[in-house]
C-alpha cells in the first residue's frame, strides 16, 4: 500500500497532471480518500515554493538558449498570458482570482501555472503560497467528489 501512495504522491508532482490526475489514480486503487487527499496535496504542494522563487529565473536565463528556447519562452509566454488574465480579471482581488484559477481544476490551470503566474505578476511569496495551497485543496475536493461520482457510477 505505501508503495500506491508514493506512486500517487509522485503523479500529484507532476505539472499539468498535478493532484487532479492523481486523485482519480488514488480511486481507481481503492486508497482511503483521506490519506489520498493528504499525500497528494504534500505532493502537489512541494514544488510551489521552488517554482516561486526560481522557475521565472531560470526560465528567463533558457529562453534564449539553443536547446531549451522554445519550451522555456513557452513556459514563460503561458505563466505571463496567465498572469494577465488574472490580473485583467481580478483587478484588486488578485489572491482570490489566484486561488480560483488554481481550485477549479480546468486543463491549463492548476499550481504549477498559478504559482508561475504569481511570480511573474511579482505577488509577495506569502500571499501566492496560502493562495496557491488553498486552491489546491479546493482542487481536491472536487477531482475526490468527481471521482467518487465517476467511480460510483462505473463500479
Amino acid at each position: 500500500m505505501l508503495k500506491k501512495f508514493f506512486y500517487i504522491f509522485l503523479i500529484s508532482m507532476v505539472p499539468l497532471i498535478e493532484l487532479r490526475g492523481a486523485i482519480p489514480v488514488a480511486e481507481g486503487m481503492d486508497l482511503p480518500f483521506v490519506q489520498s487527499y493528504i499525500v497528494c496535496i504534500i505532493g502537489n504542494m512541494l514544488p510551489v515554493p521552488i517554482i516561486y522563487l526560481f522557475a521565472r529565473k531560470v526560465l528567463e536565463w533558457g529562453a534564449d538558449k539553443p536547446v531549451t528556447g522554445r519550451f522555456f519562452t513557452f513556459c514563460l509566454e503561458k505563466g505571463e498570458k496567465g498572469g494577465k488574465k488574472l490580473q485583467e480579471k481580478a483587478g484588486r482581488g488578485l489572491f482570490l482570482a489566484l486561488l480560483l484559477f488554481v481550485g477549479i481544476p480546468i486543463p491549463g490551470t492548476g499550481a504549477w501555472t498559478g504559482t508561475l503566474a504569481a511570480s511573474i505578476l511579482d505577488m509577495d511569496f506569502q500571499s501566492s503560497i496560502t493562495a496557491v495551497m488553498l486552491g489546491v485543496l479546493l482542487a481536491g475536493i472536487i477531482m475526490g467528489i468527481a471521482s467518487k461520482v465517476v467511480f460510483g457510477v462505473f463500479a
